[in-house]
């Protein structure tokens, strides 16, 4: 099974506000780098859809390890929030209903071809990948900033 490395990140302008998303993934020491944005979205709300767009990206099933410096997305896997919440029907702990159901519904989709893995990584630490995410994350947040206007 082919594996494939994957780092992103969200960025946002206001929290709702203009926000991007960017991805990079590697294999092979081949680069393919994703980005995009919205208008009105929040910052969870991106760094969710960097880890998804990456995983809709891949045409077969791989062994992933997902990188990045959301918090949000590595503790729902890694400390069992998707499994909780999944268990008491999309409520969290306090229950209130768990926000971004749709795209959460949707990366577990898509997560299910593949083996994987996700792993933080300080956020502007210079850790390299994570940089460069961040630079395009931005990137797209100014322009959906001026879209918006």
């Amino acid at each position: 099974m082919n594996c494939v490395k994957i780092y992103t990140d969200g960025a946002c302008s206001g929290n709702p506000g203009p926000g991007g998303w960017a991805a990079i993934l590697v294999y092979n020491k081949q680069e393919l780098i994703l980005m995009g944005g919205e208008s009105s979205t929040t910052n969870n709300r991106m760094e969710l859809t960097a880890v998804l767009e990456a995983i809709k990206a891949l045409k077969k099933s791989c062994k992933i390890e997902c990188y990045s410096d959301s918090k949000y997305v590595v503790d729902a896997f890694n400390s069992g929030w998707l499994e909780s919440w999944l268990k008491n029907d999309w409520q969290k702990k306090d229950k209130k209903p768990v926000l971004n159901k749709d795209l959460w519904e949707d990366l577990l989709q898509q997560l299910s071809k593949h083996q994987f893995s996700f792993n933080w990584v300080s956020g502007h630490s210079g850790h390299e990948m994570n940089e460069r995410c961040d630079k395009y994350a931005v990137k797209m947040t100014k322009a959906h900033s001026y879209l918006s206007n």
